[in-house]
């Protein structure tokens, strides 16, 4: 896909993973509409970055539906490429895991990007074309300790990515999964306050650059699965 002209949406846009990859697609010509549940935040990093924000919490499931038709609207109806970036995660070992650990996770990390996605397929089978990037993990591909809830609910992201794949294909829709290994970020950071890069650690820019190359690939070509590791972690 030319990036140049096109219309894409990031949830969880305001931070991390999410902001390098805004910026990297608005600095290569795209109109690009940033999500994220801090307003203020929100705000201040798509004056910075040139995106168009929209407050949002993708836990939100009910106002999932009309919030989708407020980002359409503010990309005039088009889209071309959805990165479902927004990602919670908790991390007890077995024996105390919660109702509530679970039920906070699966919502941001596998109903909410269902749902959110869901609503935006209508308008990709219209056009015959479309890419979703869902971001994953690592954790998608092996579990750890205390890797029991958020583990899970990547399995779950890469299950349902395979199925995207076998059900839109014929469509012209592009489904890819990026998984990261350790990137540092905010995530799990309860002051949400971002980590300073590491030497021997990925940053997000590794990971929109990642994106990037996915999407800019040729139309007739589409790469079902990245994972992204740090070249020397030890």
């Amino acid at each position: 896909m030319n990036i140049k002209n096109s219309r894409v949406l990031i949830t969880g846009g305001s931070s991390g993973i999410g902001k390098a990859t805004a910026k990297m697609f608005v600095d290569n010509g795209a109109t690009v509409v940033i999500t994220g549940r801090d307003a203020q935040k929100l705000a201040r990093v798509a004056t910075e970055i040139g995106a168009i924000p929209l407050q949002f919490d993708v836990s939100d499931l009910k106002s999932i539906p009309s919030k989708m038709k407020e980002a359409l609207a503010l990309l005039d109806g088009k889209l071309d490429t959805l990165v479902n970036n927004a990602g919670i995660g908790v991390f007890p070992l077995l024996g105390d895991i919660t109702e509530e650990d679970l039920t906070e996770v699966y919502t941001t990390n596998v109903f909410g990007l269902a749902l959110l996605t869901q609503e935006i397929i209508p308008l990709f089978k219209s056009n015959s074309y479309g890419n979703i990037i869902n971001i994953g993990s690592t954790a998608s591909q092996k579990g750890f300790a205390r890797g029991s809830v958020y583990a899970a609910s990547k399995f779950a992201v890469r299950g349902m990515t395979q199925s995207w794949q076998a059900e839109l294909r014929k469509d012209n829709i592009r489904v890819c999964l990026v998984n990261p290994s350790e990137v540092t970020t905010a995530f799990a950071d309860m002051s949400r306050t971002e980590r300073e890069e590491e030497s021997n650690k990925l940053g997000s820019e590794d990971i929109a650059q990642a994106i990037i190359s996915v999407v800019e690939m040729r139309d007739k070509a589409f790469v079902p699965e990245v994972t992204v590791w740090a070249t020397n972690p030890f």
